[in-house]
């Protein structure tokens, strides 16, 4: 079974995008590669239930299990250790990546309070985006009463686009709200 939103872009993405930037090869068309969700959890060094809850609630969203990320470096102004667990990051490939596009694209965003849709200026400058999320509510499998504490997440979706405006037009192409 398909996604939706790889059924979108196998018959209309690719086709307006041939036509628009004049490609020569279907190859050449912008794909999705991976999408990266990171939670930082800055509180995980006095509360190791904190990173614990993180990482199931961010399993519960990526359906899939995170691995958590440990400080490169130790930096005496924030009392963070080299090797301390400062974070969860979990990356989707595949078929999980298009139903968890699909779900942040139609479903979670448009529960935003006053969303008026993502900003187009979070580009990378080598085709990929990178959008904050201020609170895990938004996901519908997230229980309200379950939730210890409000975290926000980052979610970067990587492209083969070469620059921003081809990777803009396939994003938008694909259903992503950007403002007007």
């Amino acid at each position: 079974m398909t996604s939706r939103l790889k059924e979108k872009y196998d018959n209309e993405v690719v086709q307006a995008l041939m036509e628009k930037f004049q490609y020569s090869s279907v190859m050449e068309v912008p794909k999705l590669e991976k999408v990266v969700l990171n939670m930082g959890i800055g509180e995980a060094r006095e509360n190791p239930k904190a990173l614990e809850s993180a990482v199931e609630e961010l399993t519960i969203i990526s359906g899939q299990r995170p691995i958590v990320t440990k400080a490169k470096k130790s930096i005496a102004n924030f009392k963070v250790r080299e090797g301390m667990p400062v974070g969860a990051k979990v990356t989707l490939r595949g078929e999980r990546m298009y139903d968890f596009l699909d779900k942040l694209m139609n479903i979670s965003l448009p529960r935003v309070r006053d969303f008026r849709g993502v900003s187009a200026t979070s580009f990378d400058g080598r085709g990929n985006y990178a959008l904050g999320i201020k609170e895990q509510l938004i996901f519908p499998e997230i229980e309200y009463d379950k939730v210890e504490a409000i975290r926000g997440l980052d979610i970067i979706i990587v492209t083969t686009a070469k620059t921003d405006e081809e990777a803009k037009e396939f994003l938008s192409l694909m259903g992503m709200p950007f403002k007007k």
